[in-house]
């Protein structure tokens, strides 16, 4: 509940911006375009970046991770936006040295439901979503739900599948954790930011698959964090590899980034299905993705400001939207690569 307060003070806050003078024209103009997991985050800091420089305006086009990867190889936008750490290489291999990942925050995917008189949190094992996803599971009573979820009536209602119709870097989290977690869909599905999709309904963009979810009983998908709860979605609690049932939170967050920043300092590095006690299991860094080489020294002026920003104030404004801030070492190491960009 103070994540939901904390966001809704910041949107009365952004209302109360948007009544405020207009502010000058800019002097330089960054583009963006990418995923939707991060895209709350992204508008309350481009916003707030401009407050305080309003010789630069950023925009951002969240049209999924696919599309703006393609968007920045295509040099259509300044700087693309994505959950995959693979996002150039499997849209373009080969070209991977020309560009920077900087993570930006750390956030979850969630499995949301729409049960009708569910009475308490559904929990779910990985065998579990991945049949569900699989299209073998096809009831909410199936044995193997009731199983993890004793004490709840399950009803015996079909299961909806839903997923992201566009190439999508929530999708790539949600692959990735169920190719680690299920041998059966690591060989038939995999991991992907456009996965052909053994079954279920599409939508576009974690907005999407919000409403359609929402609208429909019995559906199950997948979403960042953040969406679940502004769209005051019910969702369920997955077992980690300490074999506990563990919501997302900004805490259960903040255990797979840290456990993971201990065995690898890679800022490209998956933190799905992390170990450790108390670790959301489907939790996620995103990365902003940008050229090293620029030939406009205004812009790439422009963005080294904003990322030195983002490191600081940004991260400080994070939590208030459901984001985990970047684990210190890594902010350190990204502050030093920024003078890279060149």
């Amino acid at each position: 509940m103070l994540i939901v307060k904390k966001l809704i003070e910041a949107l009365k806050q952004g209302e109360a911006i948007s009544q405020t003078a207009p502010l000058p024209q800019p002097t330089t103009v960054l583009k963006g375009a990418g995923a939707t997991f991060p895209f709350p985050v992204y508008a309350k800091w481009f916003t707030n970046y401009r407050r305080e420089n309003p010789a630069v305006q950023i925009t951002y086009e969240p049209i999924g991770s696919e599309g703006g990867v393609r968007e920045l190889l295509a040099n259509s936008v300044d700087f693309g936006a994505s959950d995959s750490p693979e996002a150039i290489h499997l849209l373009a291999p080969g070209d991977e040295e020309r560009y920077l990942f900087f993570p930006s925050v750390v956030g979850a995917v969630a499995p949301v439901v729409n049960l009708p008189g569910l009475t308490s949190d559904i929990a779910f094992t990985p065998e579990a979503l991945a049949g569900i996803y699989l299209g073998k599971i096809k009831k909410w009573n199936d044995p193997i739900l009731t199983r993890a979820n004793r004490g709840l009536r399950l009803p015996d209602l079909d299961i909806e599948v839903v997923h992201r119709a566009d190439g999508s870097g929530t999708s790539y989290v949600w692959t990735d954790y169920l190719s680690k977690i299920s041998p059966e869909w690591k060989a038939q599905v995999g991991t992907s930011v456009a996965p052909k999709w053994p079954v279920g309904l599409e939508a576009n963009g974690n907005d999407g698959v919000s409403k359609l979810v929402k609208e429909r009983a019995g559906s199950i998908g997948y979403v960042e964090f953040i969406y679940a709860l502004q769209n005051h979605l019910t969702y369920g609690r997955v077992r980690n590899r300490d074999g506990k049932f563990v919501s997302a939170s900004l805490e259960s967050i903040a255990a797979a980034a840290s456990h993971s920043m201990k065995i690898s300092h890679d800022s490209k590095v998956s933190i799905v299905d992390a170990p450790g006690a108390g670790v959301y299991p489907i939790s996620s860094f995103t990365w902003i993705i940008f050229p090293v080489r620029s030939a406009n020294d205004a812009k790439r002026n422009a963005l080294a400001g904003f990322l030195h920003w983002m490191l600081g104030p940004g991260q400080r404004q994070a939590a208030a939207l459901g984001y985990l801030p970047l684990p210190k070492d890594i902010a350190i190491k990204e502050g030093a690569a920024i003078a890279k960009i060149h």
